[in-house]
């Protein structure tokens, strides 16, 4: 069975890329590195959920230190500097290109440590985000670790989307209704 490190956003966008993944003899880690999330009571609920979702399947998960004002800083020195502001950036925007890379790269060097020749994250299976910016960060972030492979696959086609939501609904996960920065909130 292949393994490989997933780096998972949250359990809804999670499940049914899990569950293809191992009924394709796939076997993921699951990384969660997501201090994006704002406030941190939400990022500890995301990952109970995600927690709760891999101990029922049996997999490893892994979970990033949350540093919320790290992710900030790290934003900010990469928007700030132009002169862009990073709370006025619409979904999409440059600040959300930059998250990617942040997060990614994280999920590259952690792939790496692991001795994991490919990573690929949930990110790419919901509708609200940008595949070219998810595909764009992923590569900029095996590129810079070096020695992995971020595969850029497409989460969203072959009934994915449909079986997310069963599964939503068959383990009862708790479903945001925010990215989940304080800057998608509105």
């Amino acid at each position: 069975m292949k393994e490989l490190l997933l780096h998972s956003c949250c359990a809804p966008c999670s499940s049914a890329i899990i569950e293809w993944m191992l009924a394709n003899d796939i076997r993921p880690v699951i990384f969660y590195c997501n201090p994006n999330i704002y406030p941190e009571q939400e990022y500890i609920i995301r990952k109970n959920e995600i927690t709760r979702y891999a101990a029922q399947l049996g997999l490893e998960i892994i979970d990033d230190d949350y540093n919320h004002e790290a992710w900030r800083q790290y934003i900010a020195g990469r928007l700030c500097p132009q002169g862009i502001d990073m709370e006025t950036q619409p979904e999409r925007g440059g600040r959300c290109l930059e998250c990617f890379r942040y997060r990614l790269t994280r999920s590259a060097q952690k792939c790496k440590e692991l001795g994991h020749a490919e990573f690929t994250t949930t990110l790419a299976s919901s509708r609200w985000k940008s595949l070219d910016q998810i595909n764009e960060a992923g590569t900029w972030a095996a590129e810079h670790v070096g020695g992995v492979t971020f595969w850029n696959r497409n989460w969203r086609k072959g009934g994915l989307q449909e079986r997310r939501n069963q599964l939503l609904k068959e383990n009862n996960f708790y479903n945001q209704l925010y990215c989940g920065c304080e800057f998608s909130m509105r």
